[in-house]
């Protein structure tokens, strides 16, 4: 495929790129998804001002939706949370306007991360209140879900083995919530990035096609420094930062081989997209592992620049 086609294949369906990413953090998300994209949005918009009518109400919604919801602890976390993840990504986007999306995610998921991080060293006690909450919060989800299969099995006991399951997920979840709302929060701010640019100024290309993402190359040594840390199993603090840090990246790193894939394909049909998910609900372990592998590849080959100069 040449930078031609690329460059033609990329305009038009922005809108569908935004609302599949938005239904994915929604269906996903950890905390409100509608909360997680308003925060950043209102942000931006009161940075670059009201360009327009459609801004003006985005704003009344957002503020609304920002606004809902049971005012409990976790309920201030989730929005400080939102209020860093936000500047750092509107202050990523004056100091260097020439990044790409990805990039300034990263820096304002990489430095709320660091603030947050010296919060809660310097109080273990919220630290240890946000763990129980989120705790919590996931065994009550996972607990509608077991009444909802009895529901379904006409008030027949779920089995033993699957509540194991179950509640094991809960334990697993919790233990890497910071990898995982690191990932909510980059999808959440490229879907309040596309709702500015598109009410703003009109532009449908404010998320680029997943067969062009990619990020710096040395963030490899993240995932390093990760896998070092659950290795060694230094201290039980250490192994949950490395297994986050790993889980963070080994997503990024599968994203990444997966746009490898649809670069090299052309894009990704409908059909392909149905079999990867199918494949990522069924074999995930396999799926994720190999599309990983092949985004770790793509560091040191470059394998579109590859493929780009064999097919001219």
């Amino acid at each position: 495929m040449s930078m031609g086609d690329a460059q033609k294949s990329s305009t038009g369906g922005g809108w569908r790129r935004a609302v599949i990413l938005f239904v994915l953090l929604a269906l996903t998300s950890m905390v409100p998804a509608g909360m997680l994209v308003s925060v950043p949005l209102l942000i931006l918009i009161g940075v670059g001002g009201l360009r327009s009518t459609a801004l003006v109400v985005a704003t009344v919604v957002a503020m609304f939706v920002t606004l809902a919801g049971q005012r409990d602890p976790l309920w201030y976390a989730e929005r400080g949370w939102a209020v860093l993840l936000g500047g750092f990504f509107a202050a990523s986007t004056i100091g260097f306007p020439r990044w790409r999306l990805v990039s300034r995610s990263l820096a304002a998921v990489g430095g709320s991360g660091v603030v947050a991080g010296v919060f809660y060293l310097l109080r273990a006690d919220a630290w240890s209140n946000l763990d129980w909450g989120v705790n919590d919060r996931l065994s009550v989800v996972l607990g509608n879900v077991l009444q909802g299969l009895e529901v379904v099995r006409e008030g027949q006991a779920v089995s033993p083995a699957l509540v194991a399951a179950v509640y094991r997920t809960v334990e697993l979840q919790a233990a890497v919530f910071p990898a995982v709302l690191a990932l909510e929060s980059m999808a959440a701010l490229g879907v309040a990035w596309w709702l500015y640019r598109r009410l703003g100024f009109h532009d449908d290309q404010g998320l680029a096609p997943v067969r062009q993402f990619a990020f710096n190359d040395h963030l490899v040594w993240v995932l390093i420094a990760g896998l070092v840390l659950v290795v060694t199993r230094m201290s039980d603090g250490a192994v949950r930062v490395g297994a986050n840090l790993a889980v963070f990246m080994t997503a990024l790193y599968a994203l990444r081989g997966a746009g490898v894939v649809a670069f090299v394909n052309g894009g990704l049909s409908l059909f392909g997209a149905l079999m990867f998910v199918l494949g990522v609900l069924f074999a995930a372990p396999v799926v994720v592992g190999f599309a990983a592998l092949l985004g770790i590849a793509d560091t040191w080959l470059n394998l579109r620049a590859r493929a780009e100069a064999m097919t001219g």
